[in-house]
């Protein structure tokens, strides 16, 4: 796939907080876009002056543009969260692997989504609802700390054509919802485990946690997707930094199946 090593400038043209320390930014190229993204695919996202950030997209419109949800808890995550409408930011790529939804046709599918880790399975969401023949029976499983810090709320509840179950960790007195790790969902989930492909995003602790519960149900390694974030650098394979044992995440992810992902993980230095 083509992608550029130059940021091409884009514009944010509209903005609205997820939760209170995230925002969804929707934005446009100023001149040329970018080649077309895929679901689960990642933008550098430059803030000029302070540098780059890895972003998976977030929303692909079908009237152009991108959007990328963006948590402020760095100097360039803060400046972007911040952003106001009208600013110019760069962006290259697009970079990595997608979720490959078209693969799963046929199968029952189990979106597992932690926190922010939502926003890069929304766009795949949105396709299976928006054309559900191919597949089975849609499950989107989320989760989040407390009910603060779940995105999409409004969203998530017109998923008419998807079994969605909502967990907290922690409830607020306000909360008459499920309690507990997203994990227990999969208790009330309908898939038949020897005929599903899964999709996991969200902390490393709850994508390891999914993806075993998941494979102890019946679903072979190869059938269960993960999104990993090992920060990219360079995006491109040559700095190194997103290495996880014989993988460059930045190449062969972040989208990767759990059977090449799980022997690498099991290393706490890795």
């Amino acid at each position: 796939m083509t992608t550029t090593a130059v940021p091409v400038p884009y514009r944010i043209v509209a903005r609205w907080e997820e939760t209170p320390d995230t925002a969804t930014l929707r934005i446009e190229p100023v001149g040329e876009p970018l080649p077309p993204f895929v679901p689960g695919q990642f933008a550098m996202v430059w803030v000029f002056g302070r540098g780059e950030i890895p972003l998976s997209v977030s929303a692909i419109p079908t009237t152009g543009g991108l959007a990328h949800t963006v948590r402020g808890v760095g100097a360039v995550s803060e400046e972007l969260y911040a952003a106001e409408v009208g600013r110019a930011i760069g962006l290259r790529g697009p970079y990595g692997t997608g979720w490959e939804l078209a693969e799963a046709a046929g199968q029952d599918l189990v979106v597992l989504a932690g926190g922010i880790g939502l926003a890069p399975l929304r766009p795949l969401v949105r396709d299976a609802v928006a054309d559900p023949e191919p597949y089975g029976r849609l499950n989107v499983l989320v989760g989040a700390r407390t009910p603060a810090g779940l995105m999409a709320k409004v969203e998530t509840g017109q998923w008419s054509t998807a079994y969605t179950g909502v967990t907290v960790d922690r409830p607020d007195a306000r909360w008459t919802g499920q309690i507990g790790v997203v994990t227990k969902l999969l208790d009330r989930a309908r898939f038949d485990p020897h005929h599903a492909t899964a999709f996991v995003c969200g902390p490393e602790p709850m994508i390891r946690a999914a993806a075993r519960s998941l494979v102890q149900r019946g679903l072979a390694p190869g059938s269960v997707r993960v999104s990993l974030d090992r920060t990219m650098h360079c995006a491109t394979g040559h700095c190194g930094h997103c290495r996880l044992g014989p993988l460059l995440l930045c190449r062969a992810g972040p989208v990767v199946g759990w059977d090449l992902v799980e022997p690498p993980l099991r290393a706490r230095e890795l």
